[in-house]
């Protein structure tokens, strides 16, 4: 009987519309996504996947003689999984955010177990002598380096005594990273505006908040500074343009969501209508990044793109009440690529993408709870 129904409303499908197959109005709000303890135990299995797996690895240093010739795990006794360095230090970000909100993940205490043995002085002490090696004094700028900076935040904000200690353990690494924050951003004479590592505007904002949880007023003073004199005579962002083939950031959303940190409600609303005027038509829309092949390392950061967009909607609303009708656009990017979150196996998703999934239901959470 379910066959023939089915096949009936197949047939009249070519002449007709069958009711239950209709296509969805676009204008249709999405199902709503939220953090479940479901789907905080399939983000959580990510990372705890491939913080040990050392191979394939995208190394990415400066060969400065035979002598640095070692493997991931020899160079970076901590951060040596997930593909590349990066990954591997927002995959511990992950990790702890998570077992901070649901510590049942790590009932056996496992995971707990692992991170005391890695984020030890003596492994900070190892990972911190790379970046001292002149070859590679600007390895992981500024992309890695805000992802150490919000690892940091999330342990400061962990009243946990292996918390703290492993915060204290990192301290050396993150204040080494400031201090070449520090140095380098007077001499950014223009903005990078790419759409992956390099976006100036992303590392900003996660540094921003970093410095903001911790109380650091110099480096805090540094980011609004630079980042003002970067972006605020911007005008006119085009999303015509966006994305680009393999984009994960979105230049424009980007630099909004940072300015929205570094200035006040009456300022930023101002400059927002300038900068990105379109934001304010009442037919504004903006459709989720697609994704032919999610086994191809690079069109796969689309994904990404959708989780990012997401985060800075919600936080341009917290900002400009008047746009609410950007959630649902947020909640439609969440909607299109939370289900298509790669299984364990599908390392080139998998590595990575939890993360940025949590990254934007952290902040569609922070605008729901008003904070």
């Amino acid at each position: 009987m379910i066959i023939r129904i089915s096949s009936i409303c197949l047939l009249a499908g070519l002449l007709f519309s069958c009711e239950p197959q209709k296509e969805k109005n676009k204008t249709e709000v999405p199902e709503d996504v939220h953090l479940t303890a479901s789907l905080a135990k399939d983000i959580f299995a990510l990372p705890r996947h491939c913080l040990e797996v050392e191979y394939p690895n995208k190394m990415g240093q400066v060969l400065g003689s035979d002598a640095d010739l070692k493997g991931p795990k020899q160079l970076r006794p901590i951060f040596y999984g997930c593909f590349d360095w990066h990954s591997s230090v927002h995959g511990y970000w992950s990790i702890i955010k998570l077992m901070k909100q649901f510590p049942e993940l790590d009932a056996n205490g496992e995971v707990r177990a692992f991170l005391n043995a890695h984020i030890t002085p003596e492994n900070v002490a190892i990972e911190q002598s790379f970046f001292e090696d002149p070859n590679n004094s600007d390895f992981e700028r500024t992309y890695g380096w805000a992802w150490l900076f919000k690892l940091q935040e999330e342990l400061h904000t962990w009243n946990d005594p292996d918390g703290k200690r492993w915060e204290a353990a990192l301290n050396p690494l993150v204040n080494l990273l400031i201090a070449k924050y520090k140095e380098y951003l007077p001499k950014l004479v223009y903005p990078i505006r790419a759409g992956q590592h390099d976006n100036s505007a992303f590392g900003l904002s996660l540094s921003y908040d970093y410095a903001q949880t911790v109380g650091d007023d110099a480096f805090l003073k540094a980011i609004q500074e630079h980042g003002l004199r970067l972006f605020k005579d911007d005008k006119n962002c085009d999303l015509a343009y966006e994305p680009s083939g393999y984009d994960f950031l979105s230049p424009c959303f980007e630099e909004a969501f940072l300015m929205s940190k570094l200035m006040d409600v009456p300022a930023y609303q101002a400059w927002l209508k300038t900068f990105m005027p379109a934001l304010f038509n009442k037919d504004f829309s903006l459709s989720p990044a697609i994704v032919k092949d999610r086994t191809d390392g690079k069109l796969v950061h689309l994904d990404g793109l959708n989780y990012s967009r997401a985060a800075c909607l919600y936080g341009i609303v917290a900002k400009v009440p008047e746009l609410e009708s950007l959630k649902t656009i947020a909640l439609e990017h969440l909607a299109f690529s939370v289900p298509n979150l790669s299984a364990p196996d599908d390392y080139m998703g998998s590595h990575w993408l939890g993360t940025f999934a949590l990254y934007a239901l952290a902040h569609k959470d922070q605008l729901e709870k008003g904070n």
